[in-house]
């Protein structure tokens, strides 16, 4: 018999930044480490910009509304 198993993709609980790299705690207990250079709007953007934050789709990205930027959790993982 085989049993369906549903895969559930990481999302992300909580971001921060340090040392010019943003981070990423996803719910799985992973934590992402990417340099600002990958996003050029967030690289230039001031701490108050990059400090206002939505997690979106329950996670499953963030949004920077003050710079119009969207950063998904999966693209982070590729």
């Amino acid at each position: 018999m085989s049993t369906l198993v549903k895969h559930k993709e990481p999302m992300a609980i909580k971001i921060y930044f340090k040392d010019n790299k943003l981070y990423v705690l996803l719910d799985d207990n992973r934590e992402i480490g990417v340099p600002l250079e990958w996003f050029p709007k967030l690289n230039t953007a001031t701490d108050k910009q990059r400090e206002n934050y939505q997690l979106i789709g329950d996670g499953l990205g963030i949004h920077f509304p003050d710079i119009d930027e969207d950063i998904s959790v999966a693209g982070l993982l590729r």
